[in-house]
């Protein structure tokens, strides 16, 4: 989000002045003469006051009103500005309408910028900025990606406590807005700010971690969460139990588990239709791992669908990308070139090594190929 910079030409004390004049014009409760106690004081009043001005039809109005706070507000020392801003950001979250709530997140993003890049308050300014662009429905103008979060606040890293809160935030509305593959990174994040002094109070974290997951549409490696230390933790529950069959067991596996725990996997909000796709895609992918050639017949039997299902299921496999493969409608196979792993244990780096090994002395076969038809070549070009 890019705001333009705002210069103003008159005084700190005379441009709140003018504020406080403008304010009360609007009927707001607020003398026109300045604070005896300084400018500081001024800020407070006309921040206290300020949604006077919050009027749909009148955002230009708005804007410069917020934007000339901003630009008094930056001018006072941190050590003093602290309780201006936090009053500053929640005042500026009340906006009623879309279009204010945009004016507001573009003063606070204003703010956001001004601020100096060791500022703690940055933190603060940041997590307004998140619960603004859930209301205006903005959340990727603020939020990109956890790498390019980490940058904001490389200067002046929040505490795990303020991290955790926010994290927290973030997850609930990257959900809300559809970006379910950003949200599973979020909590995972979150889960990784817990060490082993602390991991066992994380427990309703680490469910919505899995949960989330779980449900997640386009999430199928699940080894990772197993290593998580709030995961660790629920080892013996039921969740934790779910978790291990998505990332390691098949549809037959799933459903026993389902049969037996039918009201444990709907209180967690998760969709028994939405699972036995997701398993039976997991499954494949394992029956992929080890058979280059798959019968329609396997397929039918081990994910459990009938005769005429199997070509739109392998269609649906494809469109996914996690196996890449041929199917011959003739034959009634699918001929398998490659599908990612579920898990990625010491057996598949085993496996990557022998690869990487092959290829190496495949490569030195090539060069020394190479290398006799060269010496060939000089030979003949001398002779004549």
């Amino acid at each position: 989000m890019q705001v333009p910079p705002v210069f103003i030409d008159v005084s700190p004390e005379d441009q709140a002045q003018e504020l406080r004049i403008y304010l009360k014009s609007l009927g707001a409760e607020i003398s026109e003469e300045k604070s005896v106690k300084g400018i500081e004081d001024d800020l407070h009043k006309i921040i206290g006051v300020c949604e006077a001005c919050f009027k749909d039809g009148q955002e230009p109005e708005v804007e410069m009103v917020l934007n000339d706070i901003v630009s008094i507000m930056v001018l006072i020392p941190l050590d003093r500005s602290e309780n201006i801003i936090l009053a500053f950001c929640q005042k500026l979250i009340k906006a009623q309408s879309q279009k204010l709530g945009l004016v507001c997140l573009r003063a606070l993003w204003l703010l956001f910028q001004s601020l100096d890049d060791h500022s703690p308050m940055r933190y603060h300014v940041y997590y307004h900025l998140i619960l603004i662009a859930e209301k205006t429905d903005q959340v990727k103008s603020i939020f990109q990606d956890m790498e390019h979060l980490k940058q904001q606040f490389a200067l002046c890293p929040p505490s795990s406590e303020q991290l955790q809160i926010l994290y927290r935030l973030l997850h609930q509305v990257l959900l809300k807005s559809n970006q379910s593959e950003q949200a599973a990174k979020v909590m995972i994040e979150l889960l990784g700010t817990y060490t082993d002094k602390n991991a066992s109070h994380a427990r309703e974290d680490a469910i919505k971690c899995i949960v989330s997951a779980l449900a997640d549409p386009n999430t199928f490696l699940l080894d990772p969460l197993l290593s998580l230390k709030p995961v660790k933790f629920l080892e013996g529950e039921l969740i934790h139990d779910l978790l291990n069959i998505f990332v390691s067991e098949n549809l037959t596996t799933y459903l026993k588990f389902y049969q037996e725990h039918k009201e444990f996997v709907t209180s967690q909000g998760l969709n028994h239709e939405q699972n036995m796709q997701k398993m039976r895609l997991l499954s494949f992918m394992q029956l992929a791992e080890t058979n280059p050639e798959i019968g329609f017949d396997i397929i039918e039997r081990e994910l459990q669908i009938k005769p005429e299902e199997v070509e739109a299921f392998i269609i649906e496999v494809l469109k996914t990308k996690l196996v890449r493969a041929r199917m011959d409608q003739a034959a009634k196979k699918v001929y398998v070139s490659s599908t990612m792993h579920r898990t990625f244990g010491r057996a598949q780096w085993q496996q990557l090594r022998d690869l990487l090994h092959s290829w190496k002395s495949n490569v030195s076969l090539v060069q020394e190929g190479m290398k006799s038809i060269t010496a060939a070549q000089l030979e003949l070009l001398n002779q004549q």
